[in-house]
């Protein structure tokens, strides 16, 4: 029996293909069928092809398979930052009011889990703020985002809420480990920003025409 060239390979595997039994195959099962085919003529051709024809099929493979791994790499990159949280943001993806944030962090402190506890009490200052419309609902707002924001309104305290947000990060991303006494105080500006009344507009510093939008921040009299 003579050998089986290219050509007839082909013909013969259009008509399996069209066999009715296929019909029912996922599209996956199609294209894997439809791959292995096309790598076992590249193979065929390696090994009948000559000294050329084998080294174009050798880089023709290597190329396929290298594709193959950058598309499954890219789709997993794709998947992770589609499914993880802004880096640097304050909230996560379930929205609470500033009383939950509140009632969580008193939770964790009681059981002396003091990062959580003190990122839930940043979260409800930030939460605080925005339901008193002291700063803009902005998703994913960083903590040194909310504290220039909220400094424009309680220029008082600026400086509490700056050493606020640096020890929110230094938990969250730095790996500090919280303590009582960070929780403590963080607690003490929850109370402190809930009960201050803001600067009037008319009484904060006019930026000057061309300065940037911080200018100002704090130093309103």
């Amino acid at each position: 029996m003579s050998p089986i060239d290219r050509e007839e390979a082909a013909r013969q595997a259009a008509r399996e293909l069209l066999d009715p039994a296929y019909e029912t195959e996922s599209l996956p099962d199609r294209v894997y069928r439809w791959v292995m085919q096309f790598l076992g003529d590249l193979v065929d051709a390696t090994v009948g092809g000559g000294p050329a024809g084998g080294v174009i099929a050798s880089v023709v493979i290597v190329l396929i398979i290298l594709g193959v791994i950058v598309l499954i790499s890219w789709q997993l990159r794709r998947s992770a930052r589609r499914n993880a949280p802004a880096v640097g943001a304050l909230f996560g993806r379930r929205t609470m009011s500033a009383a939950e944030h509140r009632q969580a962090a008193e939770r964790l402190a009681a059981e002396e889990q003091w990062a959580p506890a003190l990122q839930e009490r940043l979260r409800a200052i930030a939460r605080d703020l925005e339901e008193r419309a002291l700063v803009d609902g902005m998703p994913g707002r960083t903590a040194d985002e909310l504290a220039a924001e909220a400094a424009v309104s309680l220029p008082d305290l600026a400086d509490e809420l700056a050493m606020a947000a640096r020890s929110f990060d230094d938990v969250t991303y730095g790996g500090v480990p919280g303590t009582r006494e960070a929780y403590t105080r963080m607690a003490g500006l929850d109370d402190r920003v809930s009960q201050a009344r803001p600067v009037p507009i008319a009484s904060q510093t006019a930026v000057a025409p061309g300065a940037g939008p911080w200018t100002g921040v704090g130093g309103a009299s």
